[in-house]
């Protein structure tokens, strides 16, 4: 059975029944975990493992690991700094807040994979306009050129783990106010406001070889009047065709407040592969699950396919108990620790 287009969430610490026959579904491809899903270093490995042993290929196992105020797993893991702090730390010394961003991406990257997760949606390429309440010291910086270096470095970090990153939240978050998961957020720039600046991080990122972005559910109505997940002149026409972005390209939750005037669950997830993304999450909604896997149709393409394959990255290097014996790591870990204090 091939991945499907389709990421979910799981109820508690282990699968339960329900949670066994969603992810069988074909639609399924993916899950995506959360803080209620962690309880130590231990469970979180047994979790995964039985996640990966329910199909052939397994399931793609994500989690928003951030660092900050964003990081779902805490006990037993590493402390991550918020992002802010690395920009803070670019705006006195570049070459050490770059080596610094470098570690991060490896320590955060290094205890995912030995825990048996495949990839985080991170790094964040907001820039830091100083509106989003959402976003805040998620971003590193509010110029373009400090975020693109910086989560340059992060990647490559998170890389020499062998994990894919994933920026977000395209094509740019952080100049309104409005929480996407609460409310509408509407960006009123036009698209030279917004190229000049909130796409630089991602031109140059792409220009790296980003392996995956997720598209934001903001309104660009002076570009297009659907959200840009939903939208094929960001996704299509900018994304694909004018940055030439060839990696996986995932949607933000569908579950959020900002898609549910687009139709019931399964419009708005077709909405968003139409458009073109390759997977779309739905998180926190059991019934709109069910919903979906109900009432949608939709092949991957061999293409789509392909992305999300690559979005698996490498074996892990290190079990845990190892990992902490590696003095590369013990570096990382000591380096990030003093900035997230």
């Amino acid at each position: 059975m091939s991945l499907g287009p389709v990421m979910l969430d799981v109820a508690g610490m282990e699968l339960s029944v329900n949670d066994r026959a969603r992810l069988l579904h074909p639609l399924v491809g993916g899950v995506i975990l959360f803080a209620r899903n962690y309880a130590s270093p231990a469970q979180l490995v047994e979790l995964t493992a039985a996640i990966h042993a329910l199909r052939t290929p397994p399931l793609l196992i994500a989690v928003d690991q951030e660092g900050g105020r964003v990081q779902r797993f805490r006990e037993g893991f590493a402390r991550l700094p918020a992002m802010r702090e690395l920009g803070a730390a670019w705006d006195q010394h570049p070459h050490q807040a770059r080596q610094l961003a470098w570690q991060t991406g490896y320590v955060l990257a290094s205890e995912l994979k030995a825990c048996g997760v495949d990839l985080s949606f991170a790094p964040v390429l907001d820039l830091d306009h100083g509106q989003s309440c959402v976003i805040g010291d998620r971003a590193f910086h509010r110029k373009p050129q400090a975020v693109a270096e910086l989560t340059h470095d992060l990647m490559r970090g998170m890389k020499a783990a062998g994990m894919m990153a994933v920026g977000k939240h395209f094509p740019g978050h952080g100049a309104i106010q409005a929480d996407t998961h609460v409310e509408m957020a509407v960006d009123r720039r036009p698209y030279v406001d917004i190229e000049m600046e909130d796409l630089i991080p991602f031109r140059q990122m792409i220009g790296y070889r980003l392996p995956g972005i997720m598209a934001a559910h903001v309104i660009y109505p002076r570009v297009d009047t659907y959200p840009a997940g939903f939208s094929r002149v960001w996704l299509q026409d900018i994304l694909r065709q004018t940055l030439y972005f060839e990696g996986c390209i995932f949607s933000d939750d569908l579950s959020m407040q900002a898609t549910h005037s687009y139709g019931r669950i399964e419009q708005r997830a077709r909405q968003a592969l139409q458009a073109g993304c390759d997977m779309v999450l739905v998180c926190n909604d059991a019934e709109a699950a069910d919903q979906l896997l109900a009432s949608l149709t939709w092949g991957l393409s061999a293409t789509s396919v392909a992305r999300l394959a690559r979005m698996r990255g490498a074996r892990a290097k290190y079990a845990w108990s190892r990992l902490h014996e590696r003095e590369q790591f013990i570096r990382g870990v000591r380096a990030i620790s003093a900035i997230a204090e």
